[in-house]
């Protein structure tokens, strides 16, 4: 959170995986679409397991593709899109809405995942299609809200594509490149540990067409946005906090081989089927910007025995709502912030005014469910170990007071004995830190919950990104080291294959209660 201030098919030989290519020629393509009607058909290698269905774990060891990153972004305009959605099932369709500068352009669909280590597999590439560059966007004043409202260019079906995390690459025939990230979601978690994307709050930070919930066009806070919506490109390369809050945790979870479902937060509020008879439920590496009914549904998976894993800070802070986009259902996310009360369910329904949750008029801090409270913005700060033989830092080697260098940052979370808890719960590193001139500390905590599902919370928005630290393939590691990517890389596998077992409480220790310990009377 940026503070106010800156605030399968049948198995059996011989089945190949099918993808289509509907290029529109309506909704504003008219003659500038030159392909010959008809659906265009790419023939895959064969996938499935034995039940039919598309399994995550085939994909594991499949051969990976080098070449999935975006080689040169250019211009903003140069190209750039977005979809209709941010998830599908395998074999729906799905929009693809694309502006360029260029005479044409290509597609191609990479599933993120472990592929021995490169990462990516490309699933797909279209043929090329004529560019256009769609008209500007417009601006509904109420709300703030930017709609890029283009028409359609061509509709992917999915058939075939497995589940996971995909990026579409936009490439121009200029050798422009930019991302559209999309999920492919389970059916069903079942005995599986599901990962939550968060496109709630990639969008709640989206500064396409001068607006997002932090900033208008002039930058200030004040002319923010209200609402944002999905019908409109992400800024930057597409998939900006995908690829630092969320890609590495994939990888290293494929690597694993743990059976995995993946979903979003936006999905989890439309219906929670996919978190039932889950093992463990994965909240990654920023994920503020949640509904009620998100929230209540992922607690009532705690409730029931899934473990829940919160990899990141400053989660579940936002109460947002979802609201119709133009010929589409819940494609506006609002969140009126510190503006709430004229949020226009503030006299009617306070339980959805869009504030911090922490916040009246229907005060429910987020610490009920994840062990710890969000504090503050911004920090760097060492992860300082403190109960060193937790079975999370097994094979690790820490002892008590071991720090890890710039990890803690640049959002925090601690634990408030002051605030609502969910229980008796376990301090597992206490790091101080100084935020804006005050000291405090950031605190990884786990606890289990009365149906014997364990809850661990990292207290730092870096713990995705400290995966990826020292190995100059994120662009961005804070200074954090290969001895932090180690020890951070150790400490989620022991977490992910503990979790992927069942309910916690069966398969460990209970937390040991030291907070007075650490905090004795203080708040």
């Amino acid at each position: 959170m940026t503070p106010a201030h800156g605030d399968p098919p049948p198995h059996g030989h011989g089945l190949a995986r099918r993808v289509f290519l509907t290029l529109c020629a309506g909704a504003g393509l008219g003659a500038a679409c030159a392909c010959t009607p008809g659906p265009h058909r790419v023939h895959l290698r064969p996938f499935g397991g034995d039940d039919g269905r598309l399994r995550p774990e085939a994909e594991r060891d499949a051969p990976g593709t080098a070449d999935w990153r975006i080689r040169s972004a250019g211009p903003p305009d140069a190209v750039t899109g977005y979809t209709d959605r941010v998830s599908v099932r395998p074999g729906e369709e799905c929009g693809l809405h694309v502006s360029t500068t260029a005479a044409s352009f290509r597609v191609s669909a990479f599933r993120v995942g472990w592929y021995g280590g490169r990462q990516a597999h490309r699933i797909w590439t279209s043929p090329r299609i004529p560019g256009r560059t769609q008209p500007p966007p417009r601006l509904l004043s109420g709300t703030r809200t930017v709609r890029a409202d283009w028409p359609t260019t061509l509709t992917l079906d999915t058939d075939g594509w497995p589940e996971g995390a995909y990026l579409l690459r936009l490439e121009s025939d200029t050798g422009h490149q930019r991302y559209v990230p999309l999920i492919v979601r389970s059916a069903e978690g079942a005995g599986r540990t599901v990962l939550l994307h968060a496109p709630a709050t990639w969008q709640a930070y989206n500064r396409w067409g001068g607006y997002s919930l932090y900033a208008g066009s002039s930058g200030a806070y004040a002319t923010r946005s209200l609402a944002v919506s999905f019908d409109r490109p992400y800024d930057g390369d597409g998939a900006e906090k995908f690829l630092v809050y969320e890609r590495a945790l994939v990888v290293l979870a494929e690597r694993l081989g743990i059976p995995l479902a993946y979903t979003t937060g936006v999905d989890v509020h439309r219906d929670p089927s996919v978190l039932y008879g889950a093992h463990t439920v994965v909240c990654l590496g920023h994920d503020e910007y949640w509904t009620p009914e998100q929230r209540a549904h992922v607690t009532r998976a705690r409730d029931t025995g899934a473990n829940l894993a919160f990899l990141g800070a400053n989660t579940c802070f936002r109460r947002v709502r979802l609201e119709d986009g133009q010929g589409a259902g819940e494609r506006t996310v609002v969140c009126y912030k510190t503006s709430y009360r004229a949020d226009p369910y503030y006299a009617s329904d306070p339980e959805l005014v869009t504030t911090e949750y922490r916040s009246p008029p229907a005060a429910d801090p987020e610490s009920s469910l994840t062990g710890v409270l969000y504090e503050g913005y911004p920090v760097d700060a060492p992860y300082v170990v403190h109960a060193a033989d937790h079975w999370l830092y097994d094979g690790t080697g820490v002892r008590p007071g071991d720090g890890f260098a710039h990890l803690v940052g640049v959002e925090y979370d601690r634990v408030t004995p002051a605030t609502l808890t969910p229980g008796p719960l376990e301090i597992t590193a206490h790091s101080p830190v100084v935020c804006a001139g005050r000291p405090s500390h950031s605190d990884s905590a786990y606890y289990v919950a009365p149906g014997g599902a364990g809850v661990f919370a990292t207290g730092t928005m870096r713990w995705v990104e400290a995966l990826l630290a020292g190995t100059g393939k994120l662009g961005r590691d804070h200074g954090m080291d290969a001895r932090t990517r180690a020890f951070v890389t150790r400490t989620t596998e022991n977490l992910l294959r503990t979790f992927a077992r069942g309910p916690a409480a069966r398969h460990g220790p209970p937390p040991r209660t030291n907070v007075q310990e650490v905090y004795g009377g203080t708040v």
